[in-house]
């Protein structure tokens, strides 16, 4: 027997038998139930895509009760120990771990890519000193499309990959630009002798020293969480980056979009804000007042909970030991003992774990951030870098799947019943 579901529309008495495939059933299934003929047929009202399946996707498996991540199948804590960001980012995007001849030839084709235009650095120099770093990030993304016409292609296999390698190659950089523009120090060329995570140290920090050598506990640690950040399911950016494409806007058209999604401290944001919530509590003495506040409604507890995991964050467990070996090279970051009481307290207290609210991926990453040296307003811009190939590889997905179409969600009218026009002068 077919797996179905079966259902009653108790204002008609009428049965309905909707298939039921991968433990869903398809929306357009139950427009066929209506009380007339004439009628548009039954939607489903789902805000904020809490439970609403809106494509098939091959990338990434979260299973949020276990505290799972895969990426094509490979746990994330194998990624985290084995790969680097650049591996990583292959396997997002093609399906497959490269062979050392392919993972050279794509390291190789990266690099190749990673100069910025020169009209680009003028782009950048028009914002103003305080500008923030993600808002020029993204108009510089943005502006990419212009350079690269050839971008608009977007059913020719051969000028998607390029567009991945392109902007794989670039966000870095105009990451360090936006970055040195902030503080008035001139941008800093590529050096692709150095890793991918190498070269943005470089282009970051580098002064006046001949060439810049990264300090490999500070490389490996920004590779681990490049590859922790590449890609994380159908979450609020990636959603955009998917609804634009489906336009069939070229690639950095949509990434400028999914980054200004990723602007919000709801999203992109939410490390900065652990960051904050740490520092206003002060100290470990202060943590049970803070705690009571949270309860009592007055506060929020950062960098705790998810939308998908009812666990810890397994992105979390990494990152946690990572900022040891980190902190043994900067020295404590003096905001780390408040944190560990605060996550102490918290992994204790029935009011949050009767709640499910384990630490996610932000609660740690902002304090290795700031320890490396990194200022609050450049986090977001951190994430963008790493998840740009997860964008790219839900954005070819969608393009290439024959289900896909111009992303056009349904709304419930709750507005005015039709009226007739009133003049200027009989208005009340």
């Amino acid at each position: 027997m077919a797996d179905t579901l079966t259902i009653t529309d108790n204002r008609t008495g009428r049965q309905y038998e909707i298939p039921i495939e991968d433990g869903t059933i398809r929306a357009m299934d139950l427009r066929q139930i209506k009380v007339d003929a004439g009628e548009f047929g039954m939607m489903t009202y789902d805000p904020a895509f809490m439970n609403t399946a809106a494509c098939r996707s091959g990338i990434t498996f979260i299973d949020g009760d276990q505290g799972v991540l895969l990426y094509r199948g490979y746990p994330i804590e194998q990624l985290a120990e084995h790969s680097d960001f650049l591996e990583t980012a292959y396997l997002i995007l093609c399906g497959e771990l490269p062979t050392e001849a392919q993972l050279e030839d794509w390291t190789r084709e990266v690099m190749h890519h990673t100069m910025l235009h020169e009209n680009l650095k003028k782009f950048l120099e028009g914002f103003r000193y305080d500008a923030h770093p993600m808002g020029m990030f993204l108009s510089a993304v943005g502006a990419l499309s212009t350079f690269y016409p050839d971008a608009k292609n977007v059913f020719d296999a051969g000028s998607r990959r390029l567009q991945m390698i392109r902007l794989i190659a670039k966000v870095p950089g105009i990451a360090a630009y936006a970055y040195r523009h902030t503080i008035g120090r001139p941008y800093v060329l590529p050096d692709n002798d150095l890793s991918y995570t190498g070269n943005f140290l470089n282009m970051l920090f580098k002064m006046t020293e001949l060439r810049y050598k990264p300090h490999p506990v500070i490389e490996r640690a920004l590779d681990v969480l490049f590859i922790l950040h590449a890609d994380h399911e159908q979450n609020c950016s990636t959603a955009s980056m998917r609804n634009i494409g489906s336009s069939q806007v070229d690639p950095y058209s949509a990434l400028a979009g999914a980054a200004a999604a990723l602007y919000g401290p709801l999203h992109g944001g939410a490390n900065e804000a652990v960051l904050r919530m740490l520092a206003e509590i002060g100290s470990k003495e202060q943590i049970p007042a803070f705690i009571k506040r949270v309860k009592s409604g007055e506060g929020r507890l950062m960098g705790f909970g998810h939308r998908v995991y009812k666990s810890y964050d397994p992105r979390a467990k990494i990152i946690k030991r990572m900022a040891d070996l980190v902190f043994e090279v900067t020295g404590k970051n003096p905001l780390l003992e408040t944190a560990l009481e605060l996550e102490r307290i918290a992994l204790e207290d029935d009011y949050f774990v009767s709640r499910r609210l384990y630490p996610n991926v932000d609660f740690y990453s902002g304090l290795i951030y700031q320890a490396i040296g990194f200022p609050l307003d450049l986090f977001p811009v951190l994430f963008a870098i790493p998840r740009t190939a997860g964008w790219m590889a839900q954005w070819e997905e969608m393009l290439t799947d024959p289900e896909q179409k111009i992303a056009r969600p349904r709304q419930i009218y709750v507005g005015s019943p039709p009226r007739e026009y009133v003049s200027r002068d009989k208005r009340r």
